[in-house]
């Protein structure tokens, strides 16, 4: 038999399979995966190398299903190459099964979770330079919607992959020529689709997706040469089945049992034939052997330091002890002081220039290979990412992001440049820890914790220099908080992170003349909280507390220590409340009312 042959019979196989899924499923959809199927029987039983028994091997080819709508015909290939059960598909969407409705890692073969669309190339762009890093001889391959190419963050991908020179990328679009709810911008127009890969420098192959012999070839090609490829698959929505056959109104849409009945006669009996036997590895090779230390030497500050520059500093000192760890940066890399890791570890640096979407999804693609990412820029900017932030954490994914520039803090550079929304951004994302140090000794040890934890990690750091309020040797664990001003006498618990801390420290001095003492604690942990130290601290003040943050009103500092206080009658929060102007940090400060002098009036006020 011949391997045209062969291909198709199992293409046609995974069409049965993804209809017979999604109807069981009662949704799902059906009429992107059967455009699809020669694609996924070409790449999984011809091209791709991977060890079905070993989801991890590091000489694997990776895959990342960037339409993740067409998750059924994924399953459908694992299924057929052995990886998973046969009998397991009919489970699609269950609650009990791991073959949800759109990819996630809860499958060990899924690499990240996709299904919000334009993302899968960032991600395809780190497994693929994360492979070129380890230098295996592995590729890594994306399979894409036309609908999805409208995404900047497509093109923030294409730009990465050539600047990264990625010849072990490639890209496949299935140009099936209808989105969701009409045609795609383009529609079958492969042209237009080949004069912007080629603009990013891409090697472009345009060919009829559902000729298996066409595809063979281009795969073929795609194997040679310094430059990422694109393979550019003319295909039909709904092929196979003719009363959806090219039609609009079938997103998503299952067929219904008479209707699966009459599909199925028309695809004809499922074909006899053994896919798993046509997979093929490689040989098998080592994974890095990495050093993978998070003890660096303690920090030596003596004068005010900005945590920013604590951050590149701990960085380039965990980069020694650790080479797993990679950073990433956004074009600010002399601001948020990653300059300091790029100089010493160029290998292991990578710019993502102006592009935050693609730098979060080439740190997700790094981390599911094994290396640790650190990825910075100033806090505000991240919201551009948000999207990609939250499909990490959906990802189980183990990067470390940090933000600078934050709150009116920052001074004269306005409002633009302020991050206020970037806690409340964070907070809620599942399993995503947020770290907010207030000098520079703690910012070195809240790259440690990060380091060392497990999962998503966001820490956020200031832009003007802070005292240095604690010795070289002290340890900042996660979910933990210091009280850096205590007494018997103590009327009011002040709450503080980041640059409000020596703020109530001055508070505390001022008030201190007039006989108030206040205990003050820094909240470094911000998620998770140290509620048992706040919610006793309150205890012991009567009540009293006044949290004080650089930070817009809801989903900061405060709303964390509002969500653990048994009783609110006796609170405080400063927080900033309008849109802010330009000034000197000490002018915002007062102005939005979070420095000393608004500390010790919201102090006064409670004890009135």
């Amino acid at each position: 038999m011949s391997s045209i042959s062969i291909l198709e019979k199992i293409a046609k196989r995974l069409r049965i399979h993804s209809l017979q899924m999604t109807t069981a499923a009662g949704s799902g959809h059906p009429s992107t995966c059967l455009s699809c199927a020669e694609i996924m029987a070409c790449l999984f039983f011809h091209e791709m190398r991977f060890n079905p028994g070993d989801p991890e091997a590091f000489e694997n080819d990776e895959f990342v299903l960037s339409k993740g709508h067409a998750a059924p015909i994924l399953w459908a290939a694992y299924a057929e190459a052995g990886i998973i059960p046969q009998n397991s598909l009919l489970g699609l969407r269950k609650i009990t099964s791991d073959l949800e409705g759109h990819p996630t890692p809860r499958m060990p073969w899924v690499k990240a979770a996709t299904g919000s669309l334009g993302q899968g190339l960032s991600v395809g762009v780190g497994l693929a330079l994360a492979q070129k890093l380890a230098g295996v001889k592995a590729r890594t391959f994306v399979l894409m919607g036309d609908g999805e190419c409208a995404e900047g963050a497509v093109w923030e991908a294409a730009n990465a992959g050539r600047e990264f020179k990625l010849g072990n990328l490639v890209a496949i679009v299935d140009v099936n020529r209808l989105g969701q709810s009409e045609p795609t911008m383009h529609q079958h127009d492969l042209k237009a689709y080949a004069k912007k890969f080629k603009a990013f420098g891409w090697d472009i192959y345009q060919i009829d997706g559902h000729k298996i012999e066409k595809l063979l070839e281009a795969l073929a090609k795609a194997r040679l040469g310094p430059k990422p490829k694109v393979i550019l698959a003319r295909t039909i929505k709904g092929k196979g089945v003719s009363f959806i056959e090219d039609k609009n109104g079938w997103h998503g849409k299952p067929l219904k049992p008479e209707e699966l009945e009459k599909a199925l006669a028309e695809l004809g009996p499922m074909p006899d034939i053994e896919a798993r036997k046509y997979v093929r590895s490689r040989q098998k090779v080592k994974r890095p052997e990495w050093k993978n230390n998070f003890e660096f030497e303690l920090p030596s500050y003596k004068d005010k330091t900005a945590t920013r520059l604590a951050y590149g500093l701990a960085l380039e000192k965990l980069g020694r002890v650790n080479d797993r760890v990679v950073v990433i940066d956004g074009d600010v890399k002399n601001s948020t002081y990653t300059d300091k890791f790029f100089a010493a570890f160029p290998g292991r640096s990578f710019e993502s220039y102006i592009a935050e979407q693609n730098m979060i999804g080439l740190a997700m693609g790094l981390a599911a290979k094994g290396f640790l990412p650190f990825a910075a820029t100033f806090a505000a900017f991240l919201t551009r990412a948000h999207d990609q932030i939250r499909m990490a954490a959906y990802s189980f994914s183990n990067i470390k992001l940090c933000g600078s520039h934050v709150g009116v803090s920052i001074g004269e550079d306005g409002p633009s440049q302020m991050g206020l929304e970037d806690l409340a951004m964070f907070t809620p994302i599942p399993g995503c820890l947020v770290l907010y140090p207030s000098d520079a000794v703690s910012a070195e040890k809240c790259v440690k914790e990060a380091a060392r934890h497990k999962g998503m990690v966001y820490i956020r750091t200031t832009r003007p220099a802070t005292p240095i309020l604690y010795p070289p040797g002290e340890e900042f664990p996660i979910g933990g908080s210091k009280v850096v001003k205590k007494s018997d006498q103590d009327t009011v618990t002040v709450v503080a992170a980041g640059i409000t801390v020596p703020e109530a420290l001055r508070a505390a001095e001022l008030l201190k003349k007039d006989g108030i003492n206040i205990r003050v604690i820094d909240a470094y942990s911000v998620k998770p909280l140290d509620s048992e130290t706040i919610i006793k601290s309150a205890g012991e003040t009567g009540g009293r507390v006044v949290v004080v943050e650089d930070h817009f009103e809801q989903g900061g500092l405060g709303t964390a220590v509002a969500l653990i206080l048994p009783e609110k009658k006796l609170w405080k929060h400063l927080c900033i409340r309008d849109i802010p102007r330009s000034g000197r940090p000490e002018e915002l400060m007062a102005k939005y009312g979070i420095d000393a002098a608004a500390i010790v009036t919201a102090v006064k006020s409670l004890l009135a």
